[in-house]
């Protein structure tokens, strides 16, 4: 047989090169111009091990994170559309500036991130021919020019963020089902605002900083089509001067009509009281109380309501220490309001609310509006009333009456944990997420959690994934934290099955007083759920190691991104500690916290025993810990 020649040989290697280092090559290539300051310390033969470079995929990078490093230059489409295995890329927060390039060659692109840089110039068309393409975040730039209607070509996006820039005209009437967050407030858009299902299911907060924008449904009035006087030739058309000045005498007559408003209102209210005082003894010997007037907060954060305190009937309390001032609709509005159902859970009913005025509102209808006894119940909901946190749902104000007891929150477009983790599905077969995922949200809810725990014998009561609300920085925030008290112990209604594996043993038969040694139970359940994907069941008596393990390692082969063991394990550490069936063996929150947060800030590695993570090794895990007893959240 002949010997193959030289030349073949040479061919040979140098396709082979191309296809195992052609990555290598794109990623020096892209440091050489995008990082002048020599922060990437990339050396070594395996790129795959490089910073920034968090996963691969046959020796093609699939996921390239960049992120405040100081990053500047310029992007260069060859150069990028080399990585053309990238399933993830960002470099949010540097100062890469210029056009954002041309990324065709980026097919299986699924998120981009390049928030926060100094890129210009118009929305990067070319994106919208990645059909796999779900989140494009391209907030705080400088790019300008209209939002192409081709974006509508994206059906799988999920995230669109592009606040922060210059972008003009009109906005596309997006309908994508699956976008569940949109942000392109703080631009110089115009026009009305599509009424598509799809951008009905956002608030005002999504649109708000484009003045020339306008949607009756978000009660920004559209039809004010003011006519320009004639100019004088060589006079600049003065439209826009015209505009802002009608607009000026519209706010000022509307400030005179409120103050003259007021000063009547003023005069009718001290008439009616020398009236009642006249009449203050009737027929039947019973005192007439003056109602109290305003709505407004008072300076200790607790409760003022609208109409009668809280001994009397029919009244809408608002609660807080002022943080919502914009909270001055009247128990007519709540009541006119259109109702969505949002679900039905143990303690009641939630609907999405939308008053005329477009301002949305959650409101949870309670299922029994006689217990507790009205004192009771107005103490209680005081309490939860007052408690103000980012991880936390504010309850803005509560109703209650003979036969009905309303709680109102602030709306959530963005979903719940529940829905999260597993779509549509209500069954147990949702798909983990990503650990970092995990142990953000994990800290999220834990810091939240010790939030609730620090006011003295208060407890959530309830935690469940579908407790859990997105809110508008993804931060998790736990809702209905309290209500659980307004359950009547004595209903013979059972709970679901489901419901029942969060509680803790101890308070499975609802006649047991919730603790918050319970609530660190149920919170280890939820971890379990964020690590495996699956809704509680029997299983969690079983090995729980094991079974997690498992699960994780189908996921890591499916989806072929590795999973770092040492975090895994140390979640999964934490979680089997707090579902000890001794309560006395489990942690305190904020235990759970530092443990939590210690697991985010040590670097991933594979932990090789196992059985550290019993759970009757925990108090001698906990006891490492470091205290700070001064330590508020």
């Amino acid at each position: 047989m002949r010997n193959p020649s030289p030349i073949f040989f040479l061919l040979f290697c140098f396709s082979f090169k191309c296809v195992f280092s052609g990555d290598k090559e794109a990623l020096l290539s892209l440091k050489s111009s995008i990082d002048p300051s020599n922060m990437l310390q990339w050396k070594g033969t395996d790129f795959c091990k490089w910073e920034g470079v968090k996963a691969c995929l046959k020796n093609k990078v699939s996921k390239l994170v960049l992120e405040n490093m100081n990053l500047s230059g310029t992007l260069d489409s060859r150069i990028i559309n080399q990585l053309d295995q990238i399933r993830v890329l960002s470099f949010k927060q540097n100062s890469i500036s210029g056009q954002i390039p041309n990324l065709s060659g980026l097919t299986n692109l699924k998120s981009l991130y390049l928030s926060h840089n100094n890129f210009s110039g118009e929305f990067p068309a070319s994106v919208t021919t990645l059909h796999r393409l779900k989140i494009i975040v391209l907030s705080g730039n400088d790019l300008s020019g209209p939002i192409p209607v081709s974006v509508l070509n994206l059906r799988r996006l999920y995230i669109l963020y592009l606040d922060e820039n210059k972008f003009t005209g009109k906005i596309p009437p997006f309908n994508q089902t699956g976008l569940r967050y949109l942000n392109v407030s703080s631009n110089q858009l115009s026009g009305a605002i599509p009424a598509t299902g799809t951008l009905l299911r956002f608030n005002s907060t999504s649109f708000s900083g484009n003045i020339d924008l306008c949607s009756d449904s978000f009660g920004i009035p559209c039809g004010f089509a003011p006519t320009a006087p004639a100019s004088f030739p060589g006079e600049i058309p003065a439209s826009g001067k015209h505009y802002r000045r009608h607009r000026v005498t519209e706010i000022i007559t509307l400030i005179a009509f409120i103050v003259g408003g007021l000063s009547l209102l003023c005069v009718l209210i001290t008439l009616l009281i020398l009236i009642l005082k006249k009449g203050k003894k009737n027929k039947s010997g019973k005192g007439v109380e003056a109602a109290a007037v305003g709505g407004g907060m008072n300076e200790g954060g607790g409760c003022s309501w609208e109409g009668e305190g809280c001994g009397g009937m029919g009244t809408l309390v608002f609660c807080g220490g002022g943080d919502k001032p914009e909270m001055n609709y009247r128990l007519e509005d709540l009541l006119k309001a259109s109702a969505e159902t949002l679900g039905r859970g143990t303690v009641g009913s939630t609907y999405k609310a939308v008053m005329e005025t477009g301002f949305i509102v959650t409101v949870k209808r309670l299922k029994d509006s006689r217990y507790p006894d009205l004192e009771e119940f107005c103490r209680h909901v005081e309490v939860i009333g007052r408690l103000r946190h980012k991880n936390l749902v504010p309850l803005r104000a509560y109703f209650q009456a003979r036969e009905e007891r309303l709680v109102v929150y602030d709306y959530f477009p963005n979903g719940s944990l529940f829905s999260l983790i597993h779509g549509s599905k209500t069954s147990s077969g949702g798909k983990p997420l990503h650990w970092t995922s995990c142990l953000k949200i994990a800290e999220d809810l834990a810091t939240g959690l010790l939030h609730i725990h620090q006011t003295p014998g208060l407890s959530h009561g309830n935690i469940k994934s579908s407790n859990v609300l997105l809110g508008s920085d993804f931060e998790s925030c736990f809702t209905d934290f309290g209500l659980i008290s307004f359950k009547n112990p004595n209903s013979i209604e059972e709970s679901s099955a489901t419901s029942l594996f969060y509680r803790a043993p101890e308070c499975r038969d609802f006649q047991t007083p919730l603790t918050q040694q319970a609530d660190v139970y149920s919170f280890g359940v939820l971890l379990l759920e964020l690590l495996t994907g699956k809704a509680p069941s029997q299983d969690l008596v079983s090995d729980l190691p094991t079974w997690v393990k498992s699960v994780r390692q189908k996921e890591t082969e499916s989806s072929g991104e590795p999973v770092s063991s040492g975090k895994l394990e140390a979640l999964l550490n934490i979680a089997t500690g707090c579902v000890a069936v001794a309560p006395e063996d489990r942690p305190v929150m904020r235990e759970v916290l530092w443990m939590i947060k210690e697991t985010r800030m040590e670097p991933a590695h594979v932990s090789s025993n196992s059985s550290d993570h019993s759970t009757g090794r925990w108090s001698d895990t906990v006891q490492s810990l470091p205290r700070d007893d001064h330590l508020i959240i």
